[in-house]
């Protein structure tokens, strides 16, 4: 009976030395899980918010590059009408009635009068007969001239544009922003 009390003694000692080996590395399986499962929350929550950040930055980018696609459509489109503005104006100018277009004539004439003494004149086919009365020494109708006049030295030397399309691509040029501003606010 010694024998089996001692034996029962030592089952049993083994037994709660398994019991508290076993609950220990259940604890330690435990605290190691925890651990674990906190680290893939630390990781999960930087990797949404990396995300997050992704996607905002993604998003901002996007709406940037609509915001630069719809400047360049709107300059586009503002380019557009400016053009089609100078050449209306141009074919306004053009198309003038002959007494205006003496009067334009007559001011050009009296404009380079300093600069040029009887001058030669170019001007548009048809033109020659709204130059008469004018103080010009000559006139040559060329092709190449749409509208206005160009005003030359006897010698060549000198030489005026003041065709049409000339005086008011200069006078567009300098007054872009005012032109731009009363076509578009």
């Amino acid at each position: 009976m010694a024998l089996d009390s001692v034996v029962k003694d030592i089952i049993e000692d083994a037994e709660a030395k398994a019991s508290s080996l076993r609950k220990e590395g259940e604890e330690e399986a435990a605290k190691l899980l925890a651990k674990a499962e906190e680290t893939v929350s630390e990781m999960k929550k930087k990797e949404v918010k990396r995300l997050e950040e992704s996607i905002a930055r993604l998003q901002r980018q996007e709406l940037s590059s609509a915001e630069l696609e719809s400047k360049k459509i709107v300059l586009s489109k503002k380019k557009e009408i400016l053009d089609r503005s100078f050449m209306e104006t141009l074919a306004e100018l053009e198309s003038s009635d002959a007494k205006t277009k003496k009067k334009y004539y007559r001011m050009m004439v009296d404009s380079v009068k300093g600069i040029i003494e009887n001058p030669r004149v170019r001007c548009a086919p048809g033109e020659a007969k709204n130059l008469k009365g004018l103080e010009i020494s000559d006139v040559v109708e060329d092709r190449s001239i749409s509208g206005g006049l160009i005003f030359e030295s006897a010698d060549g030397e000198v030489r005026i544009d003041m065709q049409f399309e000339t005086i008011l691509r200069n006078v567009w040029d300098r007054e872009m922003k005012t032109i731009s501003d009363i076509l578009f606010g």
